[in-house]
C-alpha cells in the first residue's frame, strides 16, 4: 500500500543509523563533565563569586553548590583569649580554609582584616600566579566556543550553552544565598585574639579586630535556600544531565574541542587554588602570618598561650589542661569515669 511508503522509508532510514558503529569518544563531554571534581567549589568557598564565572566550564562544575559541605561536618572549637568564652567556628567556608592551611603537630597564625584598610600593594606572586590561571580558563572557555561556532557544530554549541547556564544560574543562588547575615553584637575598635582546636592535631591562631572575626567565625556562610533558589538548583543539575545525551550527537571535532577545554581548565583551577593562601569574604580577607610552629606536646602549647594570654579558664574549658583541684581529687581515691 502506497500510503504507508513514507513510513517503510522512515523505518528503515532509523535502523540503518541504528546499525552503525557506537563511537565512545560522543561520551566523553558529558562524563568529563560530571567528574566529581570539587575544583570549583573549592575556588567558591575560598574567594566568593565572580560575574565571570559562568564562562570558567571546567568538570565537576555542578558541584559548585556543594562548598558549603566542603568542611567535611566539622565545625571545631575556638576560644577567645582575650575573654575566656569557648564557642565553635560555625562558618563552614572558614572552617575549610583552616583546615587547608592547618599542619598536624603546628601553630598556625593568622590575621583578619578589613579589605578596605589593606594596602594596595602589588599582588604576591602567588596571587598573580592565580589569577592568570582563573583569566586563562576563561579565555579557553571563549576559545572553544568560537571554534565550536566555526565548525557549525550546533550540538556542540547547545552543550556549552548549558553549561554556561547551569554557570549562570549557580552564580545567581550563591549571590542570593551569601548575603551577610547575623554576626552577633557589635563591638567597634576591640581586639580579639582566637585560638582554634582543628581535628588532626591542628592548632590555629586568628587575631585582628573582634567586629572582624565575627564576620568570617560566626552565623552562617549560605542561607537554606528558598523553594525558588531549590527549584533552579534542581533545573541547573538537570541541564548537566541532559547533556550527556546531547553531546552524543556533536561532530567528532566539536567533542575534542570541548574534551580538550575541560581537561585545560580542570588543571587551570587546580593550579589557581594551589596557589590561593587567603580567604576573602564579607569584604574581610584572612591570610597566614609568618611560618607555622611545630609544638611536641599540646601541653607546651597550652602553657604558652596562657602566659601571653594571662588566663587559664578557655584551656580548662577546652580540655588542654586540668586544674590543680580536680588533680588532688583523682589522687585522693576519688572515683573518675571515661
Amino acid at each position: 500500500m502506497k500510503m504507508f511508503d513514507p513510513l517503510y522509508k522512515l523505518v528503515s532510514t532509523t535502523q540503518a543509523k541504528s546499525s552503525s558503529p557506537f563511537n565512545p569518544s560522543s561520551l566523553l563531554p558529558g562524563l568529563f563533565t560530571l567528574t566529581p571534581l570539587t575544583s570549583i567549589a573549592q575556588r567558591t568557598a575560598q574567594s566568593g563569586t565572580s560575574p565571570l564565572d559562568p564562562l570558567v566550564l571546567a568538570p565537576g562544575l555542578h558541584l559548585q553548590l556543594t562548598a558549603n559541605d566542603l568542611n567535611k561536618g566539622e565545625y571545631p572549637a575556638c576560644a577567645a583569649l582575650t575573654t575566656g568564652y569557648v564557642f565553635r567556628v560555625e562558618n563552614p567556608a572558614t572552617v575549610y580554609f583552616l583546615q587547608r592551611v592547618g599542619r598536624t603537630g603546628y601553630l598556625t597564625d593568622l590575621k583578619v582584616s578589613a579589605q578596605s584598610t589593606t594596602s594596595r600593594s602589588l599582588p604576591t606572586r602567588d596571587e598573580a600566579l592565580a589569577s592568570l590561571g582563573y583569566y586563562a580558563s576563561i579565555g579557553c572557555s571563549i576559545f572553544a566556543l568560537q571554534r565550536v561556532y566555526a565548525l557549525g557544530d550546533i550540538w556542540g554549541l547547545f552543550f556549552m550553552s548549558n553549561l554556561i547556564l547551569t554557570r549562570l544560574i549557580n552564580f545567581v543562588i550563591l549571590r542570593r544565598r551569601s548575603q551577610p547575615g547575623w554576626f552577633g553584637a557589635p563591638e567597634p575598635g576591640v581586639e580579639g585574639d582566637l585560638f582554634i582546636l582543628l581535628s588532626q592535631d591542628r592548632w590555629v591562631r586568628i587575631r585582628g579586630q573582634v567586629d572582624d572575626l565575627k564576620a568570617l567565625t560566626s552565623g552562617t556562610w549560605l542561607s537554606e535556600p528558598t523553594t525558588l533558589e531549590g527549584f533552579f538548583e534542581a533545573v541547573a543539575k538537570l541541564l548537566i544531565y541532559a547533556n550527556v545525551a546531547v553531546a552524543g550527537h556533536a561532530t567528532d571535532a566539536g567533542v575534542w574541542t570541548i574534551v580538550s577545554m575541560l581537561l585545560v581548565n580542570g588543571g587551570l583551577l587546580a593550579w589557581d587554588n594551589l596557589r590561593i593562601h587567603r580567604l576573602s569574604m564579607y569584604g574581610r580577607t584572612m591570610q597566614t602570618v609568618g611560618e607555622p610552629k611545630r609544638y611536641f606536646r599540646r601541653r607546651d602549647l597550652a602553657e604558652q598561650l596562657i602566659k601571653e594570654s594571662g588566663r587559664d579558664d578557655w584551656a580548662v574549658a577546652m580540655g588542654l589542661i586540668v586544674k590543680d583541684n580536680a588533680s588532688k581529687e583523682k589522687d585522693h581515691g576519688v572515683k573518675v569515669t571515661m
